[in-house]
């Protein structure tokens, strides 16, 4: 077995296997045997106090960090702080994560406790009204507030993702998101086999350092559906970048947020679908 990615929780299982192949060329009648590296996805059931809340598939590292941009993101908790602690036991055919919730949040919680089964990138299984789809609480300097980014960083930042993929590097198979300073240098890198799940990781990694929204911006490998900038805006970032397309949905909600939203993003051009003041282009600088 091969153990892969950054930011392991000790204890859990490895984040990459390697397995026995056969190679089959169509002009060839001899199979040829080979290995290769697998990204491990396993079910982790989310539990609040003693009550399960969601069962996700996930690649099994910075399940910490999940916890917390998990959490976030769901609306559990707001803040870091209202998690006083994480843990991870085995289960019969998964894992357990165990959130530890402040009192009084806990019993929020419990008060409009949905469940979730089996979620890898769906971002909405389980909800059962049209009313009951997620959307951030609008930020009341959305309109114009949040930093600039020059395009220059965002290409930065480009150039130096695929270096800090060390499970993708090994396995060909996972997202990741990232967090880049104003100046394009990469901060944190999370990855899993759910872009979600990703993103999730990252935004619970940025909650436990106390990284401010406005220090930075997103990027993420994956395509930019609602969801993911829905994420962003729990977050609080002003400004995602996504390597593949958007949806007409995920641009309606940026809009909708005020988030500049970059996709299509290439090492020479990317396509800006929102929030173009936000951006210094080439001959803005200085």
């Amino acid at each position: 077995m091969g153990q892969g990615g950054t930011g392991m929780d000790t204890g859990l299982p490895p984040t990459s296997v390697r397995v026995g192949t056969l190679v089959v060329a169509y002009d060839s009648p001899e199979p040829r045997a080979d290995s290769r590296a697998l990204a491990v996805e396993t079910p982790v059931n989310v539990i609040y106090g003693s009550v399960p809340y969601a069962v996700m598939m996930l690649t099994p590292g910075d399940l910490t960090d999940f916890a917390y941009g998990f959490s976030l993101t769901e609306g559990v908790v707001e803040t870091a702080d209202e998690i006083r602690g994480v843990s991870v036991e085995e289960g019969e055919g998964g894992l357990r994560l165990l959130v530890d919730l402040a009192p009084g949040r806990l019993r929020e919680h419990l008060a409009r406790k949905r469940a979730i089964s089996g979620r890898t990138g769906c971002g909405v299984c389980g909800i059962d009204d049209l009313s009951a789809l997620p959307m951030a609480k609008t930020r009341e300097d959305a309109a114009l507030g949040g930093p600039r980014v020059g395009l220059r960083a965002i290409q930065a930042a480009l150039d130096a993702l695929f270096d800090r993929q060390a499970l993708n590097r090994e396995t060909r198979a996972v997202h990741a998101a990232a967090w880049a300073r104003l100046d394009g240098t990469l901060t944190a890198v999370r990855e899993d086999v759910g872009r979600h799940n990703a993103l999730d990781k990252l935004i619970g990694a940025l909650m436990r350092e106390g990284v401010r929204p406005d220090d930075g911006f997103l990027v993420i490998t994956s395509r930019c559906s609602f969801e993911m900038a829905e994420k962003a805006a729990v977050l609080g970032a002003s400004v995602l970048v996504a390597i593949s397309a958007p949806t007409s949905l995920a641009i309606e909600r940026a809009r909708c947020h005020g988030l500049t939203l970059c996709a299509i993003a290439r090492s020479d051009t990317l396509t800006v679908f929102s929030g173009r003041e936000r951006l210094v282009l080439a001959g803005e600088e200085g």
